[in-house]
């Protein structure tokens, strides 16, 4: 390969022998497109050769096909984080587009009634205390979105080939770090709003303990739902979020209206 930057600094009397490189980043036909549009992440590259079996030249791979490609598996994976089919578009007919959705909103509505189910079971609590039912949706809120936030980055990066599952450790760690900080932050902040409004300092300190461990288990859930679902093989950007939605939410009225039944009545 004769370099571009070579052809422009070097002396015009140098032979094209003398500016030749083996070192090139070269792809067979039968090599993954996912693998060379990350190879021309990582070089920097505008184009590269692609060979037979025998170094024979055969074609070129240009950075505007490998760009095509990245916009189509980024709307790819938009669809399926929104649980969404791959031959689904704006195009398909009403019943293929109905039909291609139903798997996950069936699994989000069994995981919907099991969230529910867990504030049936504080029924008495939330008909004691009315401030309850309004402050509830506050903590699942909370909790969704931090749990979100650290699953998008961990779909990311399994995405561009960043994070591998068996060295999730250190991320969960991270992660668990982030989610106690950001814990103890919103938390006072909640806190102190409910205690205002309801002139509840038990209340307050109640819903200030939920935030922070929600957040926590939101945290942690959103780098062990996706390691999961690519440890088993399945796309992370598939289901994460309504698993996620249904941890988080289940998680944060238990915690919310359990403390508030054990330290407030």
């Amino acid at each position: 390969m004769v370099s571009l930057q070579a052809l422009i600094v070097r002396s015009p009397s140098t032979a094209i022998a003398d500016m030749l490189t083996d070192d090139v980043v070269r792809f067979q036909p039968r090599d993954p497109v996912a693998e060379a549009a990350r190879m021309f992440e990582r070089y920097d590259l505008v184009s590269a050769p692609v060979v037979d079996d025998r170094g024979k030249l055969i074609g070129r791979l240009t950075v505007d096909g490998v760009i095509d490609f990245v916009h189509y598996t980024s709307g790819l994976r938009e669809l399926q984080n929104a649980g969404l089919n791959r031959d689904e578009d704006l195009f398909a007919s009403p019943w293929e587009s109905a039909r291609n959705r139903w798997p996950w909103l069936g699994v989000n509505l069994v995981t919907a009634f099991v969230a529910s189910r867990v504030i049936g079971r504080f029924e008495g609590t939330i008909q004691q205390l009315a401030a309850l039912a309004a402050l509830m949706p506050v903590v699942a809120s909370v909790g969704g979105n931090t749990g979100n936030q650290t699953m998008v980055l961990v779909i990311r990066g399994f995405a561009m080939d960043r994070i591998q599952v068996s060295g999730t450790r250190r991320l969960l760690a991270k992660e668990l770090t982030v989610g106690i900080l950001n814990g103890s932050v919103w938390g006072l902040v909640v806190g102190i709003a409910a205690t205002l409004i309801y002139s509840s300092v038990a209340l307050g300190a109640v819903m200030a303990a939920a935030v922070v461990l929600n957040l926590i288990g939101a945290a942690l859930s959103g780098v062990a739902i996706p390691v999961g679902l690519q440890a088993g093989g399945y796309d992370p950007a598939h289901g994460s979020s309504v698993l996620l939605t249904f941890v988080t939410d289940a998680m944060g009225f238990f915690l919310f209206l359990g403390l508030a039944t054990a330290l407030l009545l």
